[in-house]
């Protein structure tokens, strides 16, 4: 389907049925226009999405040569998650890549945003400002107001997730979260776990429920016992929840974390109550950070190039952007156990049976 193209001053002119020159004059707030005519011009720029700003761009149908990348968590958290440098990083590597293959320079604009509403209103402005000519959208949820606002608004897109994305719909760089889950817990299985917690994050990712999914079903399938406690990611609430968890008469004998820092959270938990780490409670992280390897004990994780994957959704949203119809989803970079210190075979005679 080809998408929409971007409202110009003609588009405006023909709808309010004045001069090109007469919506410049309205747009710019300048004499030449009556009260009414001009805020009858402002009303149809706003309902078409123009900024008077991108006027000549827009009307010359250049690119603008930047895409987006907008990251919806507290600020404060971001500078602990290397998962987001690293994603960075891989997306200008792809970037820069293609341009060094004989591209155009492409930049990248990056927008930390308080809330979902204000991801959806930078898309809005970015596409009707001709800021960016696409971007990279993130943590995913199962039903996305961003990726039907962007489909929508015709921009090209391009969702790092956990699955193929449905034919017509942006493409995805995936990597399975359930594969990937359910290697976890088969390995904690294995050593002969039969009581697992997994410390997620935010309930409406996709990758949260997929992970939770995994491990519900892998716990009916061997018969063992199986919870997940949702979380912000914050270092805090994986404090929290893993003291909660540690104060229980029976607790777990091995709780699984969604990324690093609620782990090392929950590792310095286990060392304040006196739970030996991997002699009481075996530790693992979805997360594969230099943290995990300078904690004593090392975590055990699971390990991804997060650099390629960045790189890799550059190049897809880079193809997406020249195509006028949805590419294919690509799978992202394969997934690898890490067996750390922070695991062991189970010591049935230590545990609470």
């Amino acid at each position: 389907m080809t998408p929409p193209k971007r409202a110009t001053i003609s588009d405006i002119a023909a709808r309010a049925g004045v001069s090109v020159g007469a919506v410049s004059f309205a747009l710019n707030d300048r004499p030449g226009v009556s009260d009414e005519t001009r805020a009858r011009i402002q009303g149809i720029a706003r309902d078409l999405n123009w900024r008077p700003h991108s006027a000549a761009r827009a009307l010359g149908g250049a690119r603008a040569g930047t895409i987006g990348f907008v990251l919806n968590r507290p600020a404060r958290t971001l500078g602990t998650e290397s998962f987001f440098g690293d994603l960075i990083s891989g997306i200008q590597l792809g970037l820069t890549g293609a341009a060094a293959a004989g591209g155009t320079h492409v930049g990248m604009n990056l927008l930390v945003a308080r809330d979902l509403s204000e991801e959806l209103d930078t898309y809005r402005e970015w596409w009707s400002g001709h800021r960016v000519d696409g971007v990279v959208v993130i943590d995913p949820r199962s039903s996305d107001p961003r990726v039907e606002l962007l489909s929508e608004l015709g921009m090209p897109a391009v969702v790092v997730g956990s699955h193929p994305s449905q034919p017509g719909n942006a493409p995805s760089v995936w990597i399975d979260d359930s594969d990937a889950a359910d290697t976890v817990f088969g390995y904690l299985h294995a050593l002969g776990h039969q009581r697992i917690a997994h410390v997620a994050g935010r309930e409406e990712f996709e990758h949260t429920a997929m992970r939770a999914t995994a491990l519900a079903r892998f716990a009916a399938s061997v018969g063992l016992t199986a919870e997940t406690i949702p979380t912000d990611y914050s270092a805090e609430s994986g404090a929290s929840v893993t003291r909660t968890l540690l104060s229980r008469p029976v607790r777990p004998t091995a709780i699984v974390y969604d990324n690093d820092v609620l782990a090392v959270a929950g590792l310095g938990v286990a060392a304040e109550m006196g739970v030996a780490v991997p002699a009481d409670l075996s530790i693992v992280s979805f997360d594969d950070s230099a943290m995990a390897r300078l904690v004593r004990p090392a975590l055990t994780t699971l390990t991804r190039d997060t650099v390629e994957l960045g790189q890799r959704a550059a190049m897809l949203l880079l193809d997406q952007i020249e195509s006028d119809a949805p590419l294919q989803s690509r799978p992202g970079p394969p997934l690898t156990l890490s067996v750390r210190d922070s695991t062991a075979q189970l010591d049935r005679l230590r545990q609470r049976i």
